[in-house]
């Protein structure tokens, strides 16, 4: 079992439609993808994905992808928030929040987490922002714990598909025992 750091670069590396930035990312790529791994795979965790306005073409992207066929693996409990709530953007207090994760604790008895892709500041953000655990790819805003881009990067649609890429990879292998993204 290859050590996930290293498992990351060489992944980078090989890979011919990955980028050498995300090497230069590792570090703060890796810390934020073992703990989603494992909320995923060892803790049972349901994703829920929500993404900016700007980035639904990336929401469909990854449902369509995560769960490919020809990935030859188990279905993985990948969900659009859009489909539980349609309204996000009208949430506008403690209560609507509160009665929105009583929902979602009713639904995933196993738990859940977020995966938020898009600009910090979005209404969308709010609730994935203020979460335990959510998996987070902010544009603009400077975070502690969050994978931090700017929407203004001329290739920041191509870096969403390459960080993709590698995360589907990376769940991959540690689905299959090849890493523990643990270590």
């Amino acid at each position: 079992m290859q050590e996930f750091i290293n498992w990351t670069v060489d992944t980078i590396r090989e890979d011919k439609l990955l980028a050498p930035w995300l090497e230069e990312r590792k570090f703060d790529w890796t810390p934020l993808v073992s703990k989603s791994i494992t909320n995923i795979l060892e803790k049972g965790c349901s994703v829920i994905i929500i993404t900016d306005s700007n980035r639904e073409w990336f929401l469909n992207y990854c449902l369509i992808n995560i769960n490919n066929k020809s990935l030859n693996r188990p279905f993985l409990p990948f969900y659009d928030f859009k489909s539980f709530y349609s309204k996000l953007e009208q949430v506008k207090n403690e209560d609507d929040i509160s009665f929105i994760k009583d929902m979602l604790n009713i639904s995933f008895p196993n738990g859940y987490v977020f995966w938020y892709i898009g600009r910090g500041q979005d209404p969308r953000a709010i609730i994935p922002k203020i979460s335990k655990n959510s998996f987070l790819w902010l544009l603009d805003d400077e975070q502690q714990d969050a994978f931090n881009l700017r929407s203004s990067d001329e290739a920041l649609d191509m870096k969403l598909l390459q960080m993709f890429r590698l995360y589907n990879k990376t769940i991959s292998a540690a689905l299959f025992a090849e890493i523990n993204v643990e270590n």
